[in-house]
């Protein structure tokens, strides 16, 4: 299955009738809170199954996942997934495997909200974003306020950083 930018993979709320093993691209998942905050607080990128969450049992999406470029995603029906993990050990080591990825992920992206300055932050982020993003700039693909969020500083510091580094 073909997404492009924009397209939205699955929806905060879903049911969760089926997984998505991403084989290429890049995804970013926001929350909508009953406030009205729109928060980022995932990427989902290649040889990723999702939602993480429902890699175990089935639950509601806990956000809205959306294509960021040009992505392909192979779709798992929710019940095949669940029955294989009944009958087959080996895919209980490959859902652990998984979950240890997302893991070093969520680990990695510690680092880019606690590390040094958020000029260091930023460069931390743009460096991992590299390695999945087919030379596309951080801006195509984020906003400020999204950057923001995701190495811990308002919209305006965003703005202030890629001033200076251009």
């Amino acid at each position: 299955m073909i997404l492009h930018r924009g397209e939205v993979l699955f929806r905060q709320g879903d049911g969760g009738q089926n997984l998505f093993k991403v084989k290429s691209g890049l995804f970013k998942v926001t929350r909508l809170h009953e406030n009205g905050n729109m928060v980022l607080f995932n990427l989902l990128y290649p040889g990723e199954t999702v939602p993480h969450h429902s890699l175990i049992s089935p639950k509601e999406a806990h956000g809205t996942a959306v294509a960021m470029m040009k992505s392909e995603v192979e779709l798992i029906p929710a019940a095949e997934w669940y029955r294989e993990l009944r009958e087959d050990p080996d895919k209980v080591m490959e859902v652990a495997l998984l979950l240890q990825e997302k893991v070093r992920f969520m680990q990695t992206r510690l680092d880019h909200l606690t590390v040094g300055t958020p000029g260091e932050r930023m460069a931390l982020l743009t460096r991992w974003l590299t390695e999945y993003s087919h030379g596309a700039q951080l801006t195509d693909l984020l906003t400020q306020e999204e950057i923001g969020q995701l190495i811990g500083v308002r919209r305006e510091t965003v703005n202030r950083l890629l001033r200076h580094q251009g």
